[in-house]
């Protein structure tokens, strides 16, 4: 079991997962986000090169429109 901090809250994951197969479980679509990891701020193409490991801490926020 890995356990990651995800935006400040404990999450747990069954195995080893690449950081953009994590993101994409998540279900956030297509739109706008960034991720940070360990408190480095990636590209949406370097997430596949990251395997999430026990005490990582992602951030993910998705902009959003307004006005």
């Amino acid at each position: 079991m890995i356990a990651l901090q995800v935006n400040g809250k404990e999450r747990k994951v069954e195995t080893p997962v690449s950081l953009l197969a994590f993101v994409e479980s998540l279900n956030i679509g297509k739109g706008r986000f960034a991720v940070a990891h360990n408190g480095v701020v990636l590209r949406k193409d370097e997430l596949q090169n990251v395997t999430l490991q026990d005490g990582d801490a992602v951030e993910i926020v998705r902009a959003v429109g307004g006005g």
